[in-house]
């Protein structure tokens, strides 16, 4: 059974897990440890949702209304529920919209040291760089990342801050785009350095797109209850420190990004926008680190929680 810490400090928890059928089922964390079933415990409680109180999109999609039932409801039951390191977690959203929209280059130090594997008249730009991650690489926050030598030998870590969008907007203004955003997870953009650089063109969605390469949670955080603006993200590799950085060195803040994502495209409700990674990754060190069979990678999000995923011998 893994172990699994919850931050101790009163933020609103908000996660998806399987229960013994294997259904995905809505939970709230709390700092004890133990998750309330939201459908169950509205259910004891004889209380009714204006929701699917058992699926996370259809919080996202029912807006602030939904979220202040579930509030009400974690305060009506404090206690009790399971332990949480007795169930598999599975992502938040365990169905996406689509592929996960991701930011390259967001941050400085990042991009200088991926210097050596680029056009050397490449500046850092002026717009976000925008990529993405086919649905097939989500993974859970607990699950193996599978590893096959055959396709790549160069599996990288990238840690970043997820954004979860909580509306439906399109040509979205920086002054109002973190009122579209419902709540925040960690990601881990797992990328397979020798796909991504030499194969297919030098374009990038099959390197970032590997079956499993997308560990996402291990829940999320309301974007009421969390300031993303200067938070602390770090990645270990078998209980080593290779990241630590912190939003606050963006290069494009979380406004911005929005803002032209959304331009002619429409976003929708549970959307997943991952943010950009900070200095530390593998093919940036001399001689260059890549993950292998075996090894631990735990992803950090201040004031969120703490991924563990062991990389495992497909």
């Amino acid at each position: 059974m893994t172990t699994i810490e919850v931050p101790l400090d009163s933020k609103l928890r908000l996660l998806t897990f399987a229960d013994e059928q294997g259904r995905a089922r809505l939970g709230i964390v709390r700092p004890d440890g133990h998750v309330t079933d939201v459908a169950e415990a509205a259910r004891r409680a004889d209380r009714w949702l204006g929701f699917d109180g058992t699926s996370m999109r259809a919080l996202i999609e029912g807006g602030a209304e939904a979220l202040a039932e579930v509030r009400e409801l974690a305060e009506m039951v404090p206690h009790g529920g399971f332990n949480i390191s007795a169930v598999r977690i599975l992502p938040p959203l365990p169905r996406l919209n689509g592929n996960i929209f991701c930011v390259g280059w967001n941050f400085p130090e990042h991009f200088s040291e991926g210097a050596a594997f680029r056009d050397p008249n490449q500046k850092l730009p002026e717009h976000p760089v925008f990529f993405s991650k086919g649905v097939a690489a989500l993974n859970g926050p607990f699950d193996p990342i599978p590893y096959d030598a055959a396709i790549s030998a160069q599996i990288d870590w990238e840690a970043e801050l997820g954004v979860v969008i909580g509306r439906r907007g399109k040509n979205i203004s920086e002054f109002e785009a973190l009122d579209y955003v419902f709540g925040y997870t960690a990601i881990n953009d797992v990328s397979a350095r020798d796909v991504q650089k030499s194969r297919h063109g030098g374009q990038w969605l099959k390197g970032k797109s590997l079956d499993g390469t997308a560990p996402m949670g291990p829940w999320i955080v309301p974007a009421g209850e969390f300031d993303a603006s200067a938070v602390r993200i770090v990645t270990r590799v078998n209980g080593a420190v290779k990241q630590d950085g912190n939003t606050r060195d963006m290069h494009f803040r979380i406004p911005r990004v929005i803002a032209e994502l959304s331009r002619g495209m429409t976003l929708q409700p549970g959307d997943v926008i991952s943010t950009g990674t900070p200095p530390g990754v593998g093919m940036g060190r001399t001689p260059p680190e890549w993950l292998k069979p075996g090894d631990v990678l735990e992803t950090e999000i201040e004031g969120i929680g703490t991924m563990r995923n062991v990389i495992r011998e497909a």
